[in-house]
């Protein structure tokens, strides 16, 4: 898990879906201390338009670049729809913040040849660039 670990902090652009407009939430959080940290990151809500001044979009498939890692910070049942989205458009890393993973989508990710870091926090692993 380390390697893959690293892995991810060595990449540039990251897409944090579930981001979220609160401070008090995960998504803000992670969404903040990325790019604190010096990634390019792309905010995902549907439900959001804008977040700190920057676009915020729908969908993975609706950004301008894909990003090399994809942060995870939605319910389960809606992981399991991300690892698939995914697969499909190419992208094969992916980290799920805990309480995001389960079972089906772990099986998923690993069945479609994906990277995949579970059971740990951004939050506590990415440093300053």
């Amino acid at each position: 898990m380390q390697n893959n670990i690293q892995e991810c902090l060595n990449q540039e652009i990251w897409a944090v879906v579930g981001v979220s407009s609160d401070p008090a939430k995960f998504g803000h959080k992670v969404y903040k201390k990325l790019k604190r940290s010096g990634y390019t990151v792309y905010p995902i809500n549907p439900k959001l338009s804008e977040i700190d001044g920057e676009p915020c979009y729908p969908s993975l498939s609706s950004l301008p670049t894909l990003p090399d890692v994809v942060s995870i910070i939605v319910p389960p049942s809606v992981t399991e729809k991300i690892i698939d989205e995914c697969a499909q458009l190419g992208i094969k890393r992916v980290w799920m913040q805990p309480g995001a993973e389960c079972q089906e989508a772990l099986r998923k990710g690993r069945e479609k040849g994906l990277m995949l870091v579970s059971n740990e926090c951004v939050l506590v692993q990415a440093q300053p660039r």
